[in-house]
């Protein structure tokens, strides 16, 4: 009973003294005015030019060709720059930071760093990837005890700063996690860190728990490297069933052909690295709509990743081939059809804010020939439109919320220096980093 009034006297002060966030934002009655002087569309994949954007409050609520501005507003000059739809990273480890000299570097985080710590440290994390220009993220795993809810919550209440999180909770996977040498006798370790399924039922009640603890979206390993374990194809078939009634995506860590080939038949919605996969599998997942998602390093970012691995052979040889392969893979997706959308999986520390090394990747797929105005859609509109939330999120137009960013340069002729060279980020109507 005790318990029972305690709940009540809660839910008054939630109801009678606490405000909404919506309510005191649609109070604030703000409208601004952006001028643009070229604008990316990116359900098109175009470069317009001299478009007026309308900001009330934080949606957008008109874009047109040399609109007209009232007097007395507050108006945003662009026009010596490209305006852009904020960027989405569509695979990052916020709460995580591994150094490879480590040995043990899941014992750090785990046992000696602690949830508290982990999640502050996350949230400097997340700040980077703002100020880098990604308004928006899916943090997929590596978060322990659902930590990843823990910051979206402090970020959408204004508790801390970072990009909108759509995340997935511990990564379901079979017996082991991607620990590697794990003994049976020390198997909670990890309990916190994944989802360890061992049947079906297993698996349909995994996705259960994280839908109610706030998952948007289902990350499995369909086989959980370096460890040599999978998920079964029916435990697969299982989650992804059970995730579809509750309409959240399922996408797979998956990085060999037959690993991918499994979680495409299996009915997944996304793949991830994908570092070997088959045409006739690529023709699968052209077929069912599977999207892919390549985690690839920029040449540079590779040579330094392999010198903090103190690497003993040619890092030059073998950054070429790694490059090779990683620009074999996606040309063949592109050209099977597959939809290519934008991820880092940046928890490497390269000792640069992370967000930095995270914009890494869209580079990668330049230097993996894929065009900027390609790159740029993946990692707005297409990456969106992934998570349903297309309307919303990834465009600049009418009824999407206010996630803007502006960039100097020639993003099509230069798009390396140009994407590093963010000028402006906006998101949710509010603005983080204006310069002169």
């Amino acid at each position: 009973m005790k318990r029972q009034l305690k709940y009540v006297c809660i839910l008054c002060y939630f109801i009678f003294f606490t405000k909404p966030t919506v309510a005191q934002s649609i109070e604030k009655n703000e409208i601004t005015f952006i001028k643009t002087g070229k604008l990316f569309d990116s359900e098109n994949g175009k470069i317009l030019t001299n478009y007026v954007i309308k900001i009330e409050n934080n949606k957008i609520t008109e874009v047109g060709k040399n609109s007209s501005i009232p007097e007395n507003v507050k108006v945003i000059d662009l026009t010596e720059y490209t305006v852009l739809p904020g960027l989405i990273d569509g695979h990052t480890h916020l709460m995580s930071l591994d150094d490879f000299k480590d040995k043990h570097p899941m014992a750090e985080k785990v046992l000696f760093e602690g949830d508290a710590l982990r999640v502050l440290r996350g949230a400097n994390r997340a700040k980077t990837w703002l100020e880098a220009g990604f308004t928006t993220v899916r943090d997929l795993g590596d978060s322990g005890p659902f930590l990843d809810v823990a910051l979206k919550k402090a970020i959408n209440e204004g508790t801390t700063i970072g990009p909108r999180m759509f995340v997935s909770g511990p990564i379901i996977i079979s017996e082991g996690g991607q620990v590697p040498g794990l003994l049976k006798s020390q198997r909670h370790v990890i309990e916190d860190e994944y989802t360890i399924v061992k049947n079906v039922d297993d698996a349909i009640n995994a996705v259960r728990i994280h839908v109610n603890y706030g998952a948007d979206i289902i990350k499995i390993c369909a086989n959980n490297s370096p460890n040599n374990t999978s998920l079964t194809m029916d435990e697969m078939k299982a989650i992804v069933k059970m995730a579809h009634r509750y309409n959240k995506k399922v996408t797979a860590h998956a990085t060999t052909d037959l690993a991918v080939w499994e979680a495409v038949t299996a009915g997944v919605d996304g793949i991830e690295h994908g570092y070997q996969i088959s045409d006739t599998t690529l023709t699968l997942m052209a077929k069912k709509g599977v999207a892919l998602v390549p985690t690839d390093l920029t040449k540079p970012l590779l040579k330094k990743v392999l010198d903090i691995m103190d690497y003993k052979e040619d890092t030059d040889i073998a950054t070429k081939g790694y490059k090779d392969r990683y620009q074999d893979r996606l040309q063949r997706a592109i050209k099977a059809g597959v939809t290519i959308l934008t991820g880092s999986d940046n928890y490497i520390d390269l000792k640069m804010p992370q967000g930095e090394a995270a914009k890494n990747v869209l580079i990668a797929y330049e230097e993996e020939g894929m065009q900027p105005l390609d790159i740029l859609r993946s990692s707005t509109y297409l990456s969106a439109k992934f998570m349903g939330k297309e309307d919303e999120l990834g465009s600049i137009k009418e009824g999407a919320f206010a996630d803007i960013i502006a960039v100097k340069g020639d993003i099509v002729y230069d798009f390396s220096s140009t994407m590093f060279n963010v000028v402006f980020v906006m998101k949710n109507g509010e603005i983080y980093i204006e310069k002169e």
